[in-house]
């Protein structure tokens, strides 16, 4: 067996540390909005990183492959912006049916076909349009903190050039500095954190509101591309097994706070490049020095909670925008670049950021429904 490289824990240590500053303030967010106490977000955090941990070491030992998982970062933010409506129990249930739809999905390549189908166009303005509102809160302080916004673009467009890679980690540590500056009396002392459980409550409209669009948008924007980034390394392992794996982790810690896990792109590819290893049999230790990061990261959640529930609302708003922005351009230009799926495409995206709510079916489902609609009707000849 070949000896362990540095490389390998440095690519698994960046994907986890690009991956947790990019969204971890969305997570912390998305659980207090929910309704989860402080405790409950520690267990949120432990959850996660148990989860994504576990998986990551376990598939990426037994494929011998690098398979690196997360949490859906889109997801979390389509849930951000629709969990007030229901209640803890309704949200918890959302994530457990989330996870059966993952799992029957799994089993099928046809249905997993089928969604992949929805032009990239329809699935690029519905993540535009659940980003956008979350954006655009960039700018909602100014009036009130115009120095600290404008100091946090500043660092955004300076380190977008010159350390694009770690941008969010240095917006991070700032933003962590600054909430200790502002409020001293932080106790950041390490507490084990304990799993809180949350029995879950089945209603239809949680499932219609929030289940089945947290499926098809981590679907969509997760695991489709985590293959696609596989099969772009060259590597083909049986996504069956994986993905119904993740999915049943996901189902028994969903009452603990395990909204989602799925497959990772953008961070999956930090380690299944050159960087982690010459040798491209041996970079699935990079994913599993990644895994081990994720339970360490989980085990510290009661740390990371304290730093990051202290925050001022400014400074959430600011890296919950500038960490979703490059994506937001990214799904606006693909939504954009065929001609004749703009017109669906602009509706879907603007219904979607509306964030109403009608027949217990959230602004993203009808955002959806409206898109396909309007692209049957154009393909129909007049």
């Amino acid at each position: 067996m070949k000896q362990w490289k540095f490389s390998h824990i440095s690519a698994g240590l960046t994907a986890v540390t690009v991956g947790y500053s990019s969204a971890i303030v969305i997570v912390i967010d998305l659980a207090r909005r929910a309704g989860a106490t402080d405790e409950m977000v520690v267990s949120w955090l432990l959850a996660l990183g148990l989860g994504m941990g576990f998986t990551c070491i376990v598939f990426s030992w037994l494929t011998k492959m690098p398979v690196v998982t997360a949490w859906s970062t889109p997801g979390a933010a389509f849930l951000l912006t629709t969990v007030d409506a229901y209640t803890l129990p309704e949200v918890i249930g959302a994530f457990v049916l989330c996870a059966l739809f993952s799992l029957i999905t799994a089993q099928s390549r046809a249905l997993l076909a089928q969604i992949s189908r929805i032009p990239v166009a329809i699935s690029s303005a519905l993540l535009a349009g659940i980003l956008l509102p979350i954006c655009l809160a960039i700018f909602s302080d100014v009036n009130n903190s115009p120095i600290l916004v404008a100091s946090f673009i500043a660092l955004y467009l300076v380190g977008s050039r010159l350390f694009p890679r770690y941008l969010m980690l240095v917006l991070l540590i700032l933003s962590v500095a600054i909430s200790i500056y502002l409020q001293q009396d932080i106790d950041i002392s390490f507490t084990l954190p304990v799993p809180i459980w949350t029995t879950p409550v089945f209603s239809l409209s949680a499932t219609i509101g929030l289940a089945f669009p947290l499926f098809l948008i981590t679907t969509l924007s997760q695991n489709l591309p985590g293959i696609a980034i596989h099969h772009a390394h060259d590597y083909q392992p049986d996504h069956k097994p994986i993905l119904s794996g993740i999915a049943c982790v996901q189902a028994l810690l969903a009452p603990f706070g395990g909204f989602t896990f799925n497959l990772a792109a953008i961070t999956a590819a930090l380690c299944m490049g050159e960087q982690a290893d010459s040798d491209k049999s041996q970079r699935y230790k990079a994913a599993i020095a990644a895994g081990l990061a994720y339970l360490l990261m989980g085990l510290l959640a009661s740390v990371v909670v304290a730093l990051f529930v202290s925050m001022p609302p400014v400074i959430v708003h600011l890296l919950a925008g500038l960490a979703l922005l490059a994506t937001l351009q990214g799904a606006i230009v693909r939504a954009m670049e065929v001609e004749h799926h703009r017109a669906p495409a602009l509706l879907t995206m603007l219904c979607t950021a509306s964030g109403f709510s009608l027949f217990s079916m959230t602004s993203a489902v009808w955002g959806l429904a409206i898109g396909l609609l309007l692209l049957l009707v154009q393909r129909k000849p007049t």
